[in-house]
């Protein structure tokens, strides 16, 4: 693995989002100075939040998974998880509702969920699942720690028996037709293949390589902090300004100040701070601005779709909501198409509602109840520009209630608070390219040694983190890239955390 060269002691690290949080703790770790300076009041980039009307607005991702990830972060300055969090395991992770009035709870213990998919399809079906299930995890042991959590120098890393076993396990075929050798029924194979869109890529075009992301959610656990999303950010933070870091809120980077190749100071509109190194993590764009100088890459970078996101308050549920939801349409592959090919919003659209009170009702007001619902769209590079957003999300924002209301949520419209909602206009207004918060997609040609890299040519002592560079989008390969961020500057490679943690350390509560 390349590292820096030159000297290392003092490290400013730009944005204190999941993925700078991450880097400053394994940083720490090792014994540097950090200062990490922060545009907004408060850390959580993405995973932010707001206070409004007596709700605590988680603003980015809902879904936890993987929490041996942040113990390693914690565990970089000498802390645990149970130190700073409270997790609890959602049973069930997900509630699957299907376009033809069935139901299917997604649960992550294997004797659970196979008896519910006997219950669900059939006795032939659990023996798929089980097959699945197998299958899912020989992949994420084979991917974790030779493609996920590796800092690449050039794609003849790739050669290593683990290609030739991820090869054998067919991971190199499409996910949808790897997931129906499993699971004949159409609906189950939805559930095992809509992590897809995460990466921006079709289930049908996806390589199954991508089930890692399956993995997490039906087979590692799904899990919810007490306090809601933004208490990760948050905790992650105060562990880091505990050993030592130096925050510096409300501070907007406006340039870096370069001697020959090296990056000698990092400007704010306040004030200018000497370093040795820096890593940086804001969208590629903004970051690539910052260093006045883009890599070269043969083809354009290809983001993956955006999203519409409603949060509402209500002094009601719904029967049967769960803390994560996933409404079905009764399309599938054309709603894919139409996303990532047509530019045009989902005919039938497959949405995810998560009511978060469901586990924590401190998140709303006495009595009220807090709503988040998410819709995939075009991002607007390939569907309506940022300015259309403006006009066309209040009428596609009525639609979506509308829509929910026919699959089950009668009287939503009626009942709901409006308490935002959130666009492609609104994540480009974040400086986040194609107005998606989901950055490239991962297509072949930008995964593992082909995507953006971490190291800049021409910079020699800035590192790259955060979702739009290795090893990619998520919370846990964005804690990964903070991490992978620190090895580049330190050179040396943290120690991975046990595959298996106690639930006791791991701070997590029974549900």
């Amino acid at each position: 693995m390349k590292a820096l060269a030159g000297p290392t002691d003092h490290v400013v690290v730009v944005g204190a989002g999941l993925s700078g949080l991450s880097a400053a703790l394994h940083l720490l770790g090792a014994g540097r100075r950090v200062t990490v300076v922060e545009r907004e009041a408060l850390p959580g980039g993405r995973a932010g939040r707001i206070d409004r009307h007596g709700y605590r607005i988680d603003t980015g991702p809902t879904v936890l998974t993987m929490p041996d990830l942040l113990d390693e972060a914690f565990a970089a300055v000498g802390e645990r998880l149970t130190d700073r969090l409270t997790l609890q395991e959602l049973h069930p992770a997900y509630r699957a509702r299907f376009a033809d009035g069935s139901e299917l709870d997604v649960h992550t213990e294997p004797m659970a969920m196979e008896a519910e998919v006997e219950r669900f399809a059939g006795a032939r079906a659990a023996q798929g699942y089980r097959r699945l299930r197998r299958w899912l995890q020989q992949l994420y042991a084979v991917q974790r720690r030779r493609f996920i959590d590796r800092n690449f120098d050039s794609p003849l890393q790739l050669l290593h028996p683990d290609l030739v076993r991820l090869a054998a396990l067919g991971g190199f075929h499409r996910l949808d037709g790897r997931i129906a050798r499993f699971l004949p029924d159409p609906r189950l194979r939805r559930v095992f293949s809509f992590q897809a869109l995460y990466a921006g890529v079709p289930p049908a075009r996806a390589l199954a390589a991508y089930a890692v992301i399956a993995y997490m959610d039906t087979v590692a656990g799904v899990y919810f902090p007490r306090g809601g999303m933004h208490a990760v950010p948050q905790a992650l933070a105060e562990a880091a300004a505990g050993a030592g870091a130096d925050f510096r809120y409300g501070r907007r980077v406006t340039r870096l100040v370069r001697a020959g190749g090296r990056i000698t100071a990092v400007v704010t509109e306040h004030e200018r701070l000497a370093c040795d190194a820096v890593v940086l993590t804001p969208d590629l764009p903004a970051v690539y601005e910052l260093l006045g100088r883009r890599p070269r890459r043969p083809v354009r970078l290809r983001h993956a779709p955006s999203a519409v996101v409603l949060h509402a308050g209500s002094d009601r549920t719904w029967p049967g909501t769960a803390h994560h939801t996933l409404s079905f349409g009764g399309a599938w592959e054309r709603t894919f198409e139409e996303l990532t090919h047509g530019g045009q919003l989902m005919s039938d659209p497959s949405l995810l509602v998560s009511r978060p009170t469901a586990s924590d009702p401190q998140l709303a007001p006495p009595g009220r109840h807090l709503h988040y619902v998410l819709a995939p769209c075009p991002n607007t590079e390939r569907g309506p520009g940022a300015a259309e957003w403006h006009t066309l999300g209040p009428h596609y924002r009525d639609s979506l209630l509308s829509l929910l209301e026919r699959r089950g949520f009668t009287g939503l419209d009626a009942a709901v608070e409006d308490l935002g909602t959130v666009t492609p206009a609104d994540w480009a207004g974040q400086g986040l390219a194609a107005g998606t918060p989901f950055s490239a997609a991962h297509t072949f040609a930008q995964t593992g040694p082909f995507r953006p890299r971490n190291l800049v040519r021409g910079t020699e002592n800035a590192v790259l983190a955060g979702c739009g560079t290795t090893p990619g989008v998520g919370i846990p390969t964005v804690l990964l890239s903070g991490k992978l961020a620190a090895a580049r500057v330190t050179g040396l490679r943290p120690p991975g955390s046990a595959t298996r943690t106690s639930r006791r350390r791991r701070g997590v509560v029974p549900r």
